[in-house]
């Protein structure tokens, strides 16, 4: 028991991070809730880095940690504290502030068990404690479009985790176990694994935002604070890919679900594309562009097994991912909901301009940007797997990307609208958008070094 729980620090800390918030909010301490916050995530980051590599499991194997886990971590608590410096800038002096940041937490520990989840039941857990908290943030606003938001996510999100805990079962019942560890008995029973996998698929497809499980991403992020989508479309989106690739890595191959996930792929990130083309709120049309980037990152999960770039792949992508979504959100914190906010952005503010072309840059994956290194690991690890045609569709949608995020870019240009022209970024979004900034830029040499 001492053993497994040293592995766990990290998670514990979290979890009680997130109870000593909670307690803080009954004083309404918003700022106290904030600092215990950022100081729990913080001290779980550091305690992430001894354990980074043990390549063991706890608790019967039904917690893994692992490269994927452990990297996981880095990358979600480090993104949480951005989230939660944004959502400071934004609802600071509200209501039921500390509880946003409180739900913001115990969300992220839900991703941290669908990250690390070594059997179907912390899957399932996960997916649940990451979706509660969501469907609670989406609607703090508590207007007629948040609310209509939260509906649309709850009972979307209902109805795709009563199918996966269905599917599940079966896959419980065709190998005696819940274990993943243990999928591969499922090896000459080809109706019992396709029936768990189409479950899992979405289960996990809802909260991933990938085709034809993403309707509820663009009204949902359209109705919550802009903080709020940006820490949904990069927290529990990653953390449903992490989860994937852990399930799916036991999976025999031989069952044929890379190609019908390479299908997927090649759909989501080219309706994706073609969506956010048409739309003129920028935080719809940063959903749309999310979910295009969920096929990218399905790109990963469909080389498991089968290429050693798989699973360096997925973290360096959802790192890259991480970094400049949160980036472009934050921009779109300072400028407006509305394209047309943008009108004049690079003549006023020529510093935020370019900070949300390097993030449009990278997003569409070009070098030497962290976007492009996280594309190269995934296009490497399709073609590996003999999904040559995927890649050449992910290149293709990439080329797409350049004309949706052009559209962000050219308004930029034009002659500033007054409201534009005295119009200043608070400290705390400057400090997310530098920080992002800096990881785009930055972590693009370095990425090398980052999956062990």
């Amino acid at each position: 028991m001492g053993r497994d729980l040293s592995f766990l620090l990290p998670e514990i800390v979290v979890a009680v991070t997130a109870m000593l918030m909670i307690v803080a909010e009954m004083g309404r301490a918003a700022r106290l809730v904030l600092a215990i916050g950022l100081a729990g995530l913080a001290v779980a980051t550091l305690l992430t880095l001894p354990v980074l590599h043990a390549g063991t499991t706890v608790f019967s194997g039904t917690y893994r940690i692992d490269t994927i886990s452990g990297w996981a971590k880095l990358i979600l608590l480090p993104g949480t504290a951005a989230a939660l410096l944004m959502a400071r800038a934004e609802i600071a002096g509200r209501a039921r502030e500390g509880s946003l940041y409180a739900l913001v937490v115990l969300v992220t520990l839900g991703a941290l068990m669908l990250s690390g989840a070594g059997d179907v039941m912390v899957v399932v857990l996960g997916v649940v404690l990451t979706g509660l908290g969501s469907f609670a943030l989406v609607a703090f606003l508590r207007d007629d479009a948040g609310t209509e938001a939260a509906m649309k996510y709850l009972v979307f999100g209902a109805v795709t985790g009563a199918v996966m805990i269905y599917g599940l079962s079966f896959w419980f019942g065709g190998s005696g176990s819940t274990l993943l560890s243990d999928l591969g008995r499922l090896r000459g029973q080809p109706l019992v694994l396709v029936t768990g996998l189409a479950g899992l698929i979405v289960g996990l497809g809802y909260k991933a935002a990938f085709v034809p499980f993403h309707f509820w991403a663009p009204d949902a992020y359209q109705g919550a604070p802009v903080s709020i989508a940006a820490y949904l479309s990069v927290i529990t989106k990653t953390a449903a890919f992490f989860a994937l690739a852990q399930a799916l890595r036991d999976l025999p191959r031989e069952a044929g679900w890379p190609f019908a996930l390479a299908v997927i792929s090649a759909a989501t990130m080219t309706w994706g594309y073609l969506a956010a083309l048409v739309q003129t709120n920028l935080v719809r049309l940063l959903a749309y562009s999310s979910v295009a980037q969920s096929g990218y990152l399905l790109m990963g999960v469909v080389a498991l097994g089968a290429s050693p770039a798989a699973v360096p792949g997925i973290v360096v992508f959802a790192a890259a991912y991480v970094a400049m979504n949160l980036g472009a959100f934050a921009v779109v914190m300072v400028v407006g909901r509305e394209l047309r906010d943008l009108d004049g952005l690079g003549r006023t503010h020529p510093v935020l301009a370019i900070a949300l072309v390097v993030f449009l840059l990278s997003l569409t994956g070009i070098p030497p940007l962290f976007g492009f290194v996280g594309k190269l690991y995934l296009f490497t690890a399709a073609i590996n797997a003999g999904f040559l045609w995927l890649a050449v569709i992910g290149i293709l949608n990439s080329v797409l990307s350049l004309a949706v995020y052009l559209r962000l870019v050219v308004p930029m240009g034009r002659e500033p609208a007054g409201a534009l022209a005295a119009m200043s970024a608070p400290f705390l979004l400057r400090g997310v958008i530098a920080a992002a900034l800096m990881a785009t830029l930055g972590l693009g040499i370095l990425a090398a070094l980052l999956p062990g």
